[in-house]
């Protein structure tokens, strides 16, 4: 016997098909929804794998942020030392220049000096009379010629002349030995500066100054004077000699030097102010020296106020 009939012989076969029509019309929902589910999960897959690649691409980017880092110092730490190198090289530099100098004004003197010995042996070698002169044996005898006058002259003018006024700044004075040259003068003053004998080397470049002030090297020795008394311990001493430098000698190479040890002496001191305007005045009128270089240094070397 066959279902369908069965069911139509008892009236049961609108029964059925509704309960057949309700199993299918809530099948097509849930099939909806399966296939909803599994299109999210496809996105929230692919979203995982979008965040992993991500991931993995920040990862190299600090890697490749720390490679870049390191280089970077590698090259700041190169770049200091060559920096620091070249500062010691260009010290060293600027003090053998300094040296090359000195000795070469130590030469320009030396020459100067030897020149005045040579002038002052010529005019003290005694003058005889002529080749062929006559010599009148009842003449009496001749006292020491002056320097530079005729022969068979004394040293007391003729009758009915005039005495010249003397020259000034002719020669050392009269305590020094005599034929004392500049050179020589100069050399026993920094023979005792050389062996740290501050009260001798300042008192032989005064003497110096004295006898020679119009000499290429009075503004050095009135320099070596500041130098000795800052070398002794005489701070306000070594302050005015080196401001005389300044004020009697503007023009001098020693100019700017006077200036910037100056600045040195007040912070020496503890007088800071003061020796950070004699900086800045180094720096100013003298922009291209050696002095304004090292005063600089000086200057940015100093600490910063809040």
């Amino acid at each position: 016997m066959r279902v369908g009939s069965f069911f139509a012989r008892h009236g049961l076969a609108p029964i059925v098909a509704g309960a057949a029509l309700g199993i299918v019309s809530a099948a097509a929902p849930a099939a909806a929804a399966n296939k909803e589910h599994q299109q999210m999960m496809a996105e929230v897959r692919m979203l995982q794998e979008q965040n992993a690649q991500l991931q993995q691409s920040i990862g190299t980017l600090v890697d490749a942020l720390k490679t870049v880092t390191a280089k970077l110092d590698e090259q700041a730490a190169t770049s200091r030392k060559t920096t620091a190198d070249s500062r010691l090289l260009i010290e060293g530099l600027s003090g053998e220049l300094r040296v090359v100098r000195e000795k070469i004004d130590d030469t320009h003197v030396r020459l100067g000096s030897l020149a005045q010995e040579v002038d002052a042996l010529r005019n003290s070698i005694p003058q005889g009379p002529p080749p062929g002169a006559a010599i009148d044996p009842n003449a009496p005898p001749q006292t020491s010629a002056m320097p530079g006058s005729p022969t068979g002259t004394t040293g007391t003018p003729p009758a009915g002349t005039s005495t010249p006024p003397p020259v000034a700044n002719a020669g050392p004075p009269s305590n020094l030995a005599p034929g004392m040259s500049p050179g020589r003068l100069w050399d026993m003053a920094f023979s005792d500066y050389a062996a740290g004998q501050w009260p001798l080397a300042i008192q032989g470049f005064e003497t110096y100054m004295r006898a020679f002030p119009r000499s290429e090297q009075a503004d050095d020795a009135q320099f070596y004077i500041g130098e000795s008394y800052q070398l002794d311990g005489k701070m306000r001493e070594a302050l005015a000699a080196y401001e005389r430098v300044a004020t009697d000698y503007p023009q001098s190479n020693r100019a700017a030097d006077s200036y910037y040890k100056r600045g040195v002496v007040y912070t020496t001191m503890n007088q800071a102010d003061k020796a950070k305007e004699m900086f800045e005045k180094t720096i100013q009128l003298f922009p291209n020296s050696e002095s304004s270089r090292l005063a600089r240094q000086l200057l940015d070397a100093r600490p910063r106020r809040e």
